[in-house]
């Protein structure tokens, strides 16, 4: 085999071009999936999301539920204390005993007042918490059943493309080694800075491909003579003929199918 740098510039321009149709070929396979692996993505962290809330959910609703419980905890020791006035009051000396455990009672009948009203707001609280997680639990499982779905369509797409995906990128790493590097660079650099990824595209209808910019004939006959590289001075891109293009296609169609 010749080294990369005895080879013709015409060997070049196919070699580069052979590439350009193998990572084509594999932008169409990635493109299929297109936004798919980011909208399983998003929707996995959108179902975490949803069972961290349910269970932030699940937390408040326990420290509330042990608030009740204190409170009751408090009532029925107020209920004891005003118990243990109650028979007191029977026993005093004077009138000025019985109003100082009168006044014991009555703070205890406020102590239970307010420790009811706080058990009320605190099961109004609960239920309107409850209420949440009836919504929050059935958004997750339209969000688990898009996401299921979600997943089955991309398992779809990767049984049927990975195996070629993973052909042509092995295709494409080959091809790299057998041309020289700054010619890879170039062929790089070109690819990130175009749209469509196209770095080497035909002269068709003495237009370069994809384009509307008109190429000078003189130029158009350089590019057919394949004796030196030429780029498009609008795009940047690499011009082959146009009768080159098709030979290539043709072989390439082959790999491919």
């Amino acid at each position: 085999m010749a080294k990369k740098n005895d080879v013709t510039v015409e060997e070049k321009l196919r070699a580069l071009y052979d590439l350009q149709l193998v990572d084509s070929r594999i932008d169409e396979i990635r493109n299929v999936r297109g936004e798919l692996p980011l909208e399983v993505e998003d929707l996995e962290d959108e179902v975490a999301g949803l069972n961290k809330r349910l269970e932030k959910l699940d937390a408040d609703i326990e420290v509330i539920e042990n608030d009740i419980k204190s409170k009751k905890n408090l009532i029925d020791e107020s209920k004891a204390t005003m118990k243990k006035y109650s028979e007191q009051q029977k026993n005093v000396r004077n009138n000025r005993e019985f109003n100082a455990l009168s006044k014991e009672v009555e703070f205890q009948e406020l102590e239970i007042e307010l420790a009811e009203k706080h058990i009320r707001e605190y099961r109004a609280q609960i239920e309107q918490k409850n209420q949440v997680i009836e919504q929050t639990k059935e958004r997750l499982e339209e969000r688990k059943t898009h996401l299921e779905h979600k997943k089955s369509e991309l398992n779809d797409i990767l049984a049927e493309t990975e195996k070629e995906e993973k052909s042509l990128i092995k295709k494409s790493e080959d091809f790299e080694k057998n041309i020289e590097e700054r010619l890879i660079k170039a062929y790089k650099r070109i690819r990130n800075n175009v749209k469509n990824g196209l770095a080497i595209v035909p002269v068709e209808r003495g237009a370069s491909g994809g384009s509307y910019f008109t190429i000078p004939p003189q130029v158009i006959m350089e590019i057919a003579g394949r004796k030196k590289i030429i780029t498009d001075e609008h795009s940047g891109r690499i011009l082959v003929d146009e009768e080159l293009a098709k030979e290539e296609q043709e072989k390439m169609q082959k790999f491919f199918s």
